[in-house]
């Protein structure tokens, strides 16, 4: 008995009197909260963006001080231009709190799959970060913009990537292993979403960004990046990317604006919207049939219609249906006339729904997809039309 507690005594002991042999102190670590990567001169420049612990936690409102520090470095590699920047740090560097990658768009036209690669091997870095691409702007730039509210830009840009896709459907929210996964596929399109500075960039960078009303520059989501293989060709506007998520069967929720049959217009809100593609061949043509089922509620009227009639509520669904149909075919043919981009898999589908078919074009995609027939049918439900029955207040 004696010997159990003797032993049951010394495994406590050591318990808690040993400490892991690999642990690092906070005060030791500059904690990186994004990475930005550009191509200057045929060198990678990286920046990355530090979180400064003491700004983040302090209550006094009227430091001076940017809570969060960049430094940048060029090398022939990425691996050695962020070795450099370990010489820059006061604090060693510490990766694996990046939750945000920022491609430059040079570096993503001339081609992203070097930098990828590097980012999916490094133990270092956390194999779940968002990744981005700045558009008309170096991910220099846009890691140096200070944001208002959201002290960590970092976390800014996540939140607003999140907030944006999920309230408005602009946006494509794409992890590094999804990437990889992409760029393993020979042929492959794929979209990242794309982000830009309002204002002068040079003001950005100072203090002054986040202590006035009005904010002179900010960072926006203005659409997605599509991307052939591994080099960005071209970009869809924040409409067009809507229309996207939609025939991507990835909208969560979003607005639809339709005119009255007077003056004014009526403003909807998508609460569900459920989207199925489906291929065919025949007579050696492929076609595609994509089908979106989407529920709404009437959010805003700005005109004198009667919202108590059943004819009124089938009239909004009708125009709501024409409306979408409408942007998304005008989308359709940005992608494939514009870009000939199967970004949407179609290919994909006409593969699924005959392989042996595909099999007699695919070697001819290419050509053949900027022709191929779409038929898009929208079926839209208003459920709720507010608890004011009635367009306009009456006395």
């Amino acid at each position: 008995m004696k010997k159990t507690i003797l032993m049951i005594s010394l495994i406590f002991l050591i318990s808690i009197l040993s400490g892991c042999w690999s642990k690092r102190e906070l005060n030791d670590l500059a904690l990186v909260a994004a990475l930005g990567i550009d191509l200057i001169d045929d060198e990678y420049a990286i920046s990355v963006q530090v979180i400064d612990p003491s700004q983040i936690s302090s209550k006094q409102t009227a430091s001076r001080q940017a809570p969060v520090v960049t430094y940048h470095a060029k090398g022939k590699t990425v691996f050695e231009a962020i070795r450099k920047i370990l010489a820059l740090s006061p604090r060693k560097l510490y990766f694996a709190h990046v939750q945000l990658v920022v491609l430059g768009e040079d570096l993503a036209v001339d081609g992203i799959r070097d930098s990828i690669d590097f980012l999916a091997r490094d133990q270092e870095i956390r194999n779940d970060f968002t990744i981005i691409v700045s558009q008309q702007a170096t991910a220099k730039d846009i890691l140096n913009v200070l944001t208002p509210i959201e002290k960590i830009p970092a976390k800014k840009m996540l939140n607003s990537l999140t907030v944006t896709q999920d309230a408005w459907g602009s946006t494509s929210e794409v992890d590094v292993e999804d990437l990889v996964t992409k760029l393993g596929v020979k042929n492959q399109y794929f979209v990242l979403s794309a982000i830009e500075i309002q204002g002068d960039k040079s003001l950005g960078i100072d203090q002054t960004n986040v202590e006035r009303i009005e904010t002179p520059v900010t960072l926006n989501f203005t659409g997605l990046a599509i991307f052939k293989e591994d080099k960005l060709i071209g970009y869809l506007d924040e409409y067009d990317s809507k229309s996207f998520n939609y025939l991507n069967d990835n909208i969560k929720s979003t607005i639809e604006i339709i005119a009255c049959p007077s003056d004014g217009v009526l403003t909807t809100e998508i609460t569900q919207s459920k989207t199925t593609t489906k291929g065919s061949i025949k007579n050696g043509s492929p076609t595609i049939n994509v089908s979106i089922d989407i529920v709404q509620n009437v959010a805003e009227v700005k005109c004198d219609i009667n919202l108590t009639e059943l004819t009124t509520i089938d009239w909004i669904n009708r125009q709501t249906e024409l409306s979408i149909k409408k942007n998304i075919d005008e989308s359709l043919h940005v992608l494939q006339q514009k870009y000939n981009a199967d970004v949407l898999g179609f290919g994909e589908a006409i593969h699924r729904a005959d392989p042996k078919e595909w099999k007699k074009i695919k070697e001819d995609w290419h050509t053949i997809y900027p022709n191929v027939e779409v038929n898009v049918k929208v079926n839209v439900n208003t459920q709720g039309s507010g608890t004011m029955q009635n367009s306009k207040l009456k006395e």
